[in-house]
């Protein structure tokens, strides 16, 4: 009988992402194949303490979830988490096989700086195969723990420590954008010390760079946590100042479309290492004036944000944006999964090349490497649309970071 492989689903963690981790994590314990895998919950608590077996499940039971998560209804799109965030508002059990007992795998794990899990010969990295870091945002997405599991020499889902800091950095995001050729919105990048230095004069070089509406965000945060969509120059310091208790650095972009134009909001869900694909194309309309944390999150059951999938495009603007994740994807140097976002300008909207108007512009926005992985997240909706279920892309995941792992080994780290 083949040897089931032992896969360390890690979640939690101090970002303000924490809650969404929890329900990201709670539907891959309940889907995983328990025939093929054998699964260790790992959890990081917002303090950083990390826990294991029995102290990680209890975890996913009892949170204090955040104001804006509700179970309200039922509307099976990414950006409410309907079942996931009801299960655990109401306290109802999740229905999670227990962790069966390993004699050499302990219950609190007290790793001051993750020393622990660094450790090769320690006991717990001595039990994973693999481990699912399903970790949103700061110190989970940005390269930190990754860089962990580099030096333990284990195993790992998802992209690696360059791929990871780049995707959470939109200066650096934008950088290797650009050197790809990829299309994207005017930006500038702002520090937080240029502008409380001379608020002036970094106003006056946003506005000879961009034209209004300006979106103003903290260059490494997810979620969409402190951003803010600026119409005129009186909300651009309160926007600025916003997004500077975030960030160090901060990201202004040109709105697309222009004054009173509401662009297109696309996503493809990317897959594999080397030789990556791509889904079918997806489309959010926001319940609000931009896709913000309110309507990623928010219960608005009146009028909740609405997932298109597929998308509906031509075939010619389809294969256009698909070829456009695929070139971000590898422009980050990005590993096992991804979602990219992108910006499309209303269809009133194009551009005049000869005398004849073209379709409308399509804008790479971002990527981002660890997105929501709950069953009705966008990221797994969109390959379930391109025909792979969910239990399906969970062993997908955990082959490609087999794989990744393997070719690593053909590498040599010195000259003896």
């Amino acid at each position: 009988m083949k040897k089931k492989l032992r896969i360390g689903v890690l979640f939690g963690g101090r970002s303000g992402e924490h809650e969404i981790s929890l329900l990201s994590a709670a539907s891959i314990l309940q889907a995983i194949d328990r025939k093929r895998y054998e699964v260790v919950p790992i959890a990081i608590t917002q303090q950083g303490h990390w826990l294991s077996g029995p102290e990680a499940q209890r975890l996913l039971h009892s949170p204090e979830p955040p104001a804006l998560l509700s179970p309200a209804h039922e509307v099976e799109t990414d950006v409410e988490f309907a079942i996931s965030a009801a299960v655990l508002r109401s306290g109802e059990p999740l229905n999670i096989p227990p962790l069966p007992p390993h004699p050499h795998l302990p219950e609190t794990i007290d790793l001051s700086a993750s020393a622990e899990i660094a450790h090769p010969g320690s006991s717990l990295t001595a039990s994973l195969d693999v481990v699912f870091p399903v970790l949103h945002g700061t110190f989970g997405e940005d390269g930190t723990i990754q860089g962990l599991f580099e030096l333990a020499d284990i195993a790992y889902i998802g992209s690696g420590v360059l791929g990871s800091a780049a995707a959470m950095d939109k200066d650096a995001m934008k950088r290797l954008f650009a050197a790809a050729g990829l299309p994207q919105t005017p930006y500038l990048t702002l520090l937080r010390s240029e502008w409380r230095a001379d608020p002036k004069r970094a106003t006056r070089l946003i506005e000879k760079a961009l034209a209004y509406p300006l979106f103003v965000k903290p260059a490494n945060l997810g979620s969409s946590v402190g951003i803010s969509k600026v119409k005129a120059r009186g909300e651009l310091a309160a926007a600025i100042d916003l997004a500077a208790t975030f960030d160090r650095k901060l990201v202004i972009e040109q709105g697309v479309g222009g004054p009173g134009a509401k662009p297109r909001e696309l996503e493809v869900s990317i897959l594999g290492n080397d030789r990556p694909e791509a889904s079918v194309v997806g489309e959010i309309i926001p319940n609000r004036e931009f896709y913000d944390y309110e309507s990623k999150y928010a219960d608005s059951p009146a009028s909740p944000s609405v997932p298109i999938i597929p998308a509906r495009l031509t075939k010619s603007e389809a294969k256009q944006v698909r070829e456009m994740a695929l070139a971000a994807f590898r422009a980050c140097d990005c590993a096992g999964l991804a979602r990219v976002d992108f910006l499309m300008e209303p269809a009133a909207k194009g551009s005049k090349t000869g005398g004849k108007k073209s379709g409308p512009r399509i804008f790479v926005n971002e990527i981002n490497t660890m997105p929501g992985f709950t069953s009705i997240s966008m990221y797994p909706k969109l390959w379930q649309a391109t025909s792979l279920s969910y239990k399906k892309l969970i062993g997908r995941l955990i082959d490609l970071a087999v794989e990744r792992h393997r070719e690593k080994q053909q590498t040599r780290f010195s000259k003896t």
